[in-house]
């Protein structure tokens, strides 16, 4: 008996040793906070944002031409965010919409020290970016694993809203493996912790003081917080910033496949006992599951050993796969189980430069500053346009071009051919807007896209 009860007091000492002290029945976050603080860093950006410059005949130039006559050629543009210090000799973690298009990058440390940051690399894909100042000795935080959070369990972020530098709020996890609308490659973990602008690219600390992931997005309706934040886990973020570190740009896999959700409907009409798996639509002609034989109407249960349980799963496994890499997916077909082996490809980088597809077909090629995939190729030739095959640039995504839709022309320019889009394209200087004129349906209108560097 004493003894059993000596185990019990033995058992709740090592838990009261690693537990965070509650007070009141809240955690008590004042030690975390003091311990992990000075790794969180300010990052302001300035930008020089160049006038549109549309020429004679572009279908915006009488709209300047006569409401904004006076409009400065070039004005400045400065925005906030937060980031976290990763080594002690400077690595800064942060998103990349944080410091897309900037400039100049300031870095201020808690104490208040300056630092001018360089971009080692930035990935808008996962809307993670690597920086490097000139220091060292810098505090740096301890990167903890989201595998092993919980639903339920306490999180807090740190970083500087609106301007407010080391503001401390906190929450649960609300969820884990988000998929989020044109976001394929993060399974976001989302808190209710309270995250406004500024705090996007500070860290997400679990109880033991460890970051498990970087804030990236709120779901709003007014602008500010509404409980609904999403946060980059953070070995996904690592595992991209050692890329850009490496090399300055990230390798994704792709399939070449169209892939939608699996109901219960057409899980119950394909003989599959629960819906599971990602259902193939369709297959680029040519691409690289093309070539392994995978057609539509197969659905994807396993890939690389991985399971599909859903089909926002499938673009994040393929995506971590390497390029070049032969890979065995296991398939349902016709009511059974079938295994293949696909060669993975190289996915096209966002960018500036205009590259072809791999294992696309004739006709077809990746527009990289547009961040379209598009063809001419089975089109009438009296017929102008370009048709949309697949949107992954995130201008491209915001200006809202969805693919189907015909690219028409560029300004007064009528398009005909792939290699003519491409030439005009090359002409553009960075930072221009280009003005297109898309057709959807019967309809068409022009939206405009700024182009990054070549």
């Amino acid at each position: 008996m004493l003894k059993e009860l000596f185990n019990r007091l033995v058992l709740l000492a090592c838990v009261l040793c690693v537990a965070p002290v509650y007070a009141n029945g809240f955690p008590d976050f004042t030690a975390l906070v003091e311990k992990q603080s000075g790794a969180v860093v300010n990052i302001s950006t300035t930008q020089r944002i160049a006038q549109p410059d549309f020429s004679a005949g572009d279908p915006f130039f009488e709209f300047f031409k006569r409401f904004a006559p006076q409009m400065p050629r070039a004005q400045e543009s400065q925005s906030l965010g937060s980031g976290f210090i990763i080594s002690a000799d400077g690595y800064i973690m942060t998103n990349a919409h944080v410091v897309d298009h900037a400039d100049k990058i300031t870095v201020r440390l808690t104490d208040k020290r300056e630092y001018s940051a360089k971009v080692i690399g930035a990935d808008k894909r996962s809307d993670v970016a690597l920086l490097k100042i000139a220091a060292a000795g810098l505090p740096k935080v301890v990167q903890g694993d989201p595998g092993k959070l919980k639903v339920g369990e306490w999180v807090i972020a740190i970083g500087s809203p609106f301007g407010f530098d080391s503001s401390v709020t906190a929450g649960i996890v609300s969820a884990k493996g988000r998929s989020l609308p044109q976001d394929n490659f993060v399974p976001f973990i989302q808190t209710d912790v309270a995250i406004n602008p500024g705090n996007s690219g500070g860290p997400l600390f679990n109880m033991s003081g460890e970051v498990v992931g970087i804030n990236s997005q709120i779901y709003t309706r007014s602008g500010g917080s509404m409980g609904l934040s999403f946060a980059i886990p953070i070995d996904v973020a690592t595992q991209v910033a050692d890329q850009l570190r490496s090399t300055g740009s990230v390798a994704r896999g792709r399939i070449g496949v169209t892939i939608q959700e699996m109901t219960r409907e057409l899980a119950e009409s394909f003989g599959l006992s629960q819906p599971e798996g990602a259902l193939i639509s369709s297959v680029e002609k040519g691409g690289p599951a093309d070539k392994a034989g995978i057609a539509a109407s197969d659905v994807i249960l396993k890939f690389d050993g991985k399971p599909v349980a859903s089909s926002a799963d499938l673009p994040r496994i393929v995506a971590a796969c390497k390029p070049g890499g032969k890979v065995l997916v296991e398939l349902w077909r016709k009511g059974a189980v079938k295994q293949v082996t696909v060669e993975v490809a190289r996915m096209p980088e966002e960018g500036g430069r205009v590259v072809e597809v791999a294992g696309g077909h004739a006709g077809e090629g990746w527009v990289e500053r547009l961040g379209l995939v598009l063809t001419d190729s089975g089109r009438a030739e009296s017929r102008s346009g370009l048709q949309v095959v697949e949107v992954a640039g995130t201008a491209a995504k915001a200006a809202g071009i969805q693919a189907g839709d015909v690219l028409l022309a560029v300004g007064n320019t009528p398009l005909r051919s792939l290699n003519q889009l491409i030439e005009i394209i090359k002409r553009v200087p960075a930072g221009r807007n280009v003005a297109l004129l898309v057709r959807r349906g019967d309809a068409a209108s022009y939206v405009a896209i700024r182009l990054d560097e070549k």
